[in-house]
């Protein structure tokens, strides 16, 4: 995370960041498989995470530490590999979730691990202030890809006057196909068994990118590339006079796996704040067709973008609770539809699941969540003043739901995460005046262990699946 910047060009004035809570120790992975582990550990998201929730926590992150408000933003620049649907628009409900204007210019990038620095771009080029994110949750065969896949999302705020920089940028394509692909339709990621081929092809094809940059290339200090593996970045470096240092300055890839389109955003954010001011930083981007994208900053001042930090925190899981929570072992049969609310309803509602927008009676000033029918204090049918309550809250009861205890949507979380609690949260009025109360599920803790009074804070979650169509809103991390 960093604040708004000072400086006198285009570029990132302030980042955001999340990883998933859960890791996958790599003595875990070799104990499974008996042989060395491709990464020391990977983020395992959780089963209501995927590549759109976390895109939103890197965002708000990212808002929430600059100088710009949602609505200021002009232009939202998104990037994965993994969208909830192939042919559904991924940005929209990153936008509406984040409360930008419905009006706001969009772009996605997709089908390649290339697409966070085809985003970044889009951001760069866009007028006004842009939000860019970059988020990924692959997965892959378990014996192969799935022991290095991680997940994670960046998120830049891109605007005049920035502390870093875009001084520069390139690309690179070539036909090269095979060297890691998705088919249509599936979910999992494959790669061909060619590895020289691959490995020289990866190699030439963004040094290339890079080393056509328009900078002094004896003076990079820090350096994010394309990071399947650990070895990869090295290999790269071997074409480029930059040192190992500043390679490991922007590797992430053995602290968090391989987050497919995130990985080289992510690792810009740990070179960004491994640097001393005055710097420059280099970003390489690479995704399988093949094509590169080479991007330079000069860093005026070293921004705090939290990677350090997050890395080390999380919460260890062991090898089969981390394939439950990715949904590679165990099968759901699920029936009937007890909590189905149809797609019209649940789509008039987003803005009270996604920003928790309540209404202030105009007759007594009481708060009414949701904001609709008699106001719940003086019975008054009037129109509400809209009113949003903060996403921080407190434990009003709790309870814990057990399987056998959810309606049938919720089956398959149960199956992947285990046991959920639910709990009455009162929130207050963001003015501060008043406060409501609603139902909501909590996630990323021990159902058990949560109690009246303790704190809460919302994050958006995909809530069910139903019909092939996923539905999202806030529940409730302890704090």
């Amino acid at each position: 995370m960093t604040g708004a910047g000072n400086g006198t060009g285009r570029g990132i004035a302030a980042t955001g960041l999340y990883l998933p809570r859960q890791r996958l120790d790599g003595a875990e992975i070799q104990a499974a498989w008996g042989a060395a582990a491709p990464v020391d550990r990977a983020a395992v998201p959780a089963a209501d995470e995927d590549a759109l929730t976390m895109a939103v926590a890197a965002g708000r992150d990212a808002l929430s530490s600059g100088d710009l408000a949602a609505a200021d933003i002009a232009h939202l620049a998104v990037a994965t590999t993994t969208p909830p649907l192939e042919e559904e628009a991924f940005a929209p409900r990153i936008g509406a979730a984040l409360g930008l204007d419905s009006a706001v210019s969009t772009t996605t990038a997709t089908q390649s691990t290339a697409a966070g620095g085809e985003a970044l771009l889009s951001g760069v080029d866009s007028d006004g202030p842009a939000l860019v994110v970059v988020a990924d949750a692959p997965e892959g065969d378990a014996a192969a890809v799935g022991q290095r896949v991680g997940a994670g999302a960046a998120a830049f705020l891109v605007d005049d006057d920035a502390d870093v920089v875009l001084t520069d940028r390139t690309r690179e394509s070539r036909d090269a196909p095979g060297l890691r692909l998705r088919e249509r339709g599936r979910t999992e990621v494959s790669e061909l068994d060619i590895t020289t081929y691959e490995r020289t092809t990866i190699r030439d094809v963004v040094s290339t990118a890079l080393d056509r940059l328009a900078i002094d290339h004896g003076t990079v200090d820090a350096v994010s590339l394309y990071q399947p593996t650990g070895d990869i970045p090295h290999r790269i470096g071997t074409a480029l006079p930059y040192d190992g240092g500043a390679i490991d300055r922007g590797t992430v890839v053995d602290d968090v796996g391989d987050a497919g389109a995130a990985a080289v955003a992510i690792g810009l954010l740990a070179a960004l704040e491994a640097v001393d001011p005055d710097s420059t930083v280099i970003a390489g981007f690479f995704g399988s067709g093949a094509t590169a994208v080479g991007l330079g900053f000069e860093v005026a001042t070293a921004p705090e973008t939290g990677v350090t930090a997050a890395i080390e925190a999380g919460e260890e899981v062991p090898y089969p609770a981390a394939l439950r929570a990715r949904g590679t072992i165990g099968e759901t049969e699920v029936a009937g539809g007890g909590a189905h609310v149809s797609l019209p309803s649940w789509q008039r509602t987003t803005p009270q699941r996604y920003r928790l927008a309540a209404g202030r009676c105009p007759d007594c000033g009481a708060v009414a969540f949701p904001p609709e029918g008699a106001c719940p204090a003086c019975g008054a049918r009037e129109d509400y003043e809209l009113t949003p309550l903060s996403r921080t809250g407190e434990v009003a009861a709790v309870t814990v739901i057990g399987q056998g205890g959810a309606p049938p949507e919720f089956v398959e979380q149960q199956r992947r995460d285990g046991p959920f609690a639910v709990a009455i949260v009162e929130s207050t009025a963001i003015d501060g005046d008043g406060s409501a109360r609603f139902p909501a599920q909590l996630t990323d803790c021990d159902p058990g262990s949560v109690s009246v009074g303790d704190a809460v804070t919302g994050r958006l979650r995909r809530i069910y699946t139903v019909e092939g169509v996923t539905r999202y809103g806030l529940k409730f991390v302890p704090e």
